[in-house]
């Protein structure tokens, strides 16, 4: 069965799903109604560009959003290696699902209610984008699965996928962000200055046996 989409109309960017009466209200009572009308105004990023794919295509983390029909809220962290979050499309992204703790809560929220947003944070560089959209269970699309499995599974079996519908996009500032990295980054950074520093020992080497008196050379005291 095929679900009525809930975002049916075009979105000029993210206010449009995010500002509600209660938000703008909110912003008015503390007084930045002004500066976000502005931002209302403004052309947003309602696709996947060329730098959203390149991003997500180097991230091994992000969380998704979900809330049941009556409104109840949950969050999701998923894990993979890079790029499982993959670009289909301009409007389309895809990841794979497997067995986790046996809850399916976002599952189930998905099943009644498809709005969703994905935060997606880059600790090392200290960014995060938020993706706002629609996400659907897929059980029945083979080529589909598939084209979201990373080789890295190993041939595990992945019985079903997520797409999500992408809506609007947008980046937060980096305000309070913690600076960390991953066990590969730093191993990565570790191999990066220690091949720099031997191929500087090298030629520190190479400069000394050039300025080194040959053997037999050096003059006599008179």
């Amino acid at each position: 069965m095929t679900r009525r989409p809930v975002v049916r109309h075009p979105v000029r960017n993210f206010a449009a799903l995010a500002y509600s009466d209660a938000v703008k209200a909110m912003q008015e009572k503390l007084g930045v109604r002004a500066e976000n009308a502005e931002l209302e105004r403004e052309a947003g990023s309602t696709e996947v560009t060329p730098a959203l794919a390149e991003y997500l295509a180097t991230r091994r983390s992000f969380y998704i959003a979900t809330a049941s029909k009556d409104g109840q809220p949950y969050i999701q962290h998923r894990g993979g290696p890079a790029g499982f979050l993959k670009t289909i499309d301009a409007k389309t992204l895809g990841f794979f699902d497997v067995k986790g703790n046996n809850q399916y809560v976002t599952l189930g929220n998905l099943s009644e209610n498809p709005r969703a947003v994905l935060f997606v944070p880059d600790y090392a560089r200290r960014r995060r984008l938020k993706i706002w959209g629609e996400a659907e269970l897929v059980e029945d699309d083979r080529a589909f699965i598939d084209a979201v499995t990373p080789a890295a599974l190993n041939n595990r079996f992945v019985p079903r996928a997520i797409r999500f519908r992408v809506a609007a996009w947008d980046a937060n500032c980096p305000q309070f962000i913690p600076q960390l990295f991953s066990v590969d980054e730093v191993e990565a950074a570790i191999a990066e200055a220690t091949a720099a520093m031997q191929e500087r020992i090298a030629a520190l080497e190479a400069e000394v046996k050039r300025l080194k008196p040959a053997k037999g050379t050096r003059s006599k005291k008179r």
